[in-house]
């Protein structure tokens, strides 16, 4: 097993930036999304929340674009089978997850009984998708539990990582974090 990861194995920049700015928008989403209810200053920061959706869909299309341009480095040969299978599958579920996620919010704002506009950051409005005030309510379940799925996903994920590491001392997570050397 390689001590370091090779060019080759490692992501491209652009790769990174989406990465690690999409993770830290997904995962304030993720705080914000699933306490707001019971502490009111996460409460305060609903507004945010949504603009942070809406960013994170466009972000999600654009990454999708650079995805189809830049291959993915191939995992590492020393992948058991069912590694690599988890790997896959956690990918495209993130993937999934970073449209459904913020259509699905967008169709519960524009759905409501007395929608407000959707404010991106107070820079502009976001028009709301015409859809009828029947559609808020499956909108609004189906982004509840995609939201723990995707918190569920997201911890999965980071323990995968740390997992390699820590655990496994190989170089999965310096391909996503250059010069990060495997720890001994």
């Amino acid at each position: 097993m390689a001590t370091t990861a090779t060019s080759a194995d490692r992501y491209s920049a652009g790769a990174i930036w989406f990465h690690w700015i999409m993770a830290a928008l997904i995962i304030f989403n993720i705080i914000v999304g699933i306490f707001h209810e019971g502490v009111p200053a996460l409460r305060a920061l609903m507004p945010a929340h949504k603009a942070v959706g809406i960013a994170v869909l466009v972000l999600t299309v654009a990454r999708i674009a650079w995805r189809l341009a830049h291959r993915t480095p191939p995992l590492p040969d020393h992948l058991a089978a069912w590694e690599r299978a988890m790997a896959i599958t956690v990918r495209r579920t993130f993937y999934a997850l970073m449209l459904l996620m913020p259509l699905s919010g967008w169709i519960m704002v524009s759905a409501s009984t007395h929608p407000r506009p959707l404010s991106w950051f107070g820079l502009f409005d976001v028009p709301l998708l015409p859809v009828a005030h029947a559609a808020g309510s499956p909108a609004g379940l189906t982004h509840s539990v995609l939201g723990y799925l995707f918190a569920a996903l997201a911890v999965l994920h980071i323990l995968g990582a740390l997992r390699h590491q820590f655990v496994l001392h190989d170089t999965v997570l310096g391909r996503m974090i250059p010069g990060l050397l495997p720890r001994r």
